[in-house]
């Protein structure tokens, strides 16, 4: 069996469950997953997985960037035959995009399922399947939709696991760069992901800045993460800061940023990959949302605390903000950095507590 789903982080750890749902159904199958060479990280030596196929969409891009165009073509080539290659008795497509089914078309196999037309951005994908199920509403999680997905292929939901690889090499590279940034094993810290590749998703570096000085003034130490494409991002915020600011942004692989985030006592994040890979490891989340709905694509599971403005706009959805009714980017610029400080350390302060806030719900229509 077949698992594709290639990109983007947040998406393969809504999957992951998926997965290991599987397992637990067919303890001795066969079960590989077809992932994009930038999330391939999350699953390397992933317990529930047979075997992984790497797509080196990433490798490809060097080599058109490099001016290497025939490399990039030979490369594409050759993995086009490696996937000619696979012979699989059942494909699923967690993904629904144009890719995902350019790719299953290529795969040998006589069932190919996945969801029918239906969900937004669905591109066709399921014009690539032979067995089309008919999707939730897109007002389901991600995660949940993934899941039942597999209750219309035979396979009933069982209890939410990740089993994340925790590689040892890992655990210790993320201690020796906590260590670097002044922080010791038991260390109480908060780790800050700012960055999102949506302008709309993004909180200013002001705002930023200030709700980690709060932080940092009331003796919780703050570290950002983030991707190296985000270092000039993170040094606007970083420049207006008055506290001490610790960065890891840059320096981390998946498995050793999952690794932080276990050792985290929140992480404080906009709507990104991130965010998600925090919820697996059960770290407790404060998630700013603007433009995007939580009940959709919210941190999974109980303990997390989401930050919204009830504002008539939002969620839009949109990479560009098209308000007229109030300011512009207001679903996230009215977020009081007191507001957003307060929270977190009411997390921090519930990390024992025996009843965890409800899951995020969309709202009544």
């Amino acid at each position: 069996m077949l698992v594709v789903r290639l990109s983007a982080l947040g998406d393969i750890l809504h999957t992951i469950p998926a997965l290991t749902t599987l397992r637990r159904h067919l303890p001795s199958a066969h079960l590989a997953w077809l992932v994009e060479d930038a999330g391939a990280g999350l699953l390397e030596g992933h317990s529930d997985l047979t075997e992984l196929h790497v797509i080196p969409r990433q490798q490809w891009a060097r080599l058109r960037r490099s001016g290497q165009r025939w490399a990039a073509v030979r490369e594409f080539i050759a993995c086009l035959r490696q996937i000619r290659s696979l012979r699989f008795d059942l494909v699923i497509d967690f993904q629904g995009l144009a890719k995902s089914g350019f790719w299953i078309s290529q795969v040998n196999c006589p069932r190919k399922a996945g969801f029918g037309p239906g969900l937004p951005r669905n591109e066709g994908a399921w014009l690539a399947l032979n067995e089309r199920i008919q999707p939730p509403s897109s007002e389901v999680h991600a995660l949940d939709r993934n899941l039942r997905l597999l209750e219309c292929l035979g396979y009933p939901r069982l209890p939410i696991r990740y089993h994340l690889p925790a590689p040892a090499a890992a655990d210790l590279e993320a201690a020796s760069l906590l260590h670097e940034v002044d922080l010791e094993n038991g260390t109480r810290f908060v780790a800050i992901n700012p960055m999102t590749r949506w302008p709309t998703k993004n909180w200013t570096p002001e705002l930023f800045a200030a709700t980690a000085d709060l932080l940092v003034a009331s003796g919780l130490p703050v570290v950002f993460t983030g991707a190296p494409g985000d270092r000039g991002s993170i040094d606007a915020i970083t420049q207006r800061m008055q506290q001490r600011a610790r960065r890891l942004d840059g320096r981390t692989s998946l498995p050793t940023l999952s690794a932080i985030y276990r050792r985290a006592a929140v992480l404080l994040s906009t709507d990104t990959g991130p965010m998600h890979l925090a919820a697996a490891v059960e770290t407790p989340v404060v998630a700013l949302f603007g433009p995007t709905a939580p009940w959709r694509t919210g941190p999974h599971g109980n303990g997390h605390r989401v930050l919204r403005l009830e504002l008539p706009c939002s969620p839009c959805f949109k990479k560009t903000c098209l308000a007229t009714e109030v300011e512009a980017h207001a679903c996230l610029r009215r977020l009081d950095p007191r507001e957003v400080a307060r929270v977190v350390h009411e997390v921090v302060a519930r990390l024992d507590a025996s009843t965890p806030p409800a899951e995020i719900r969309p709202p009544a229509s």
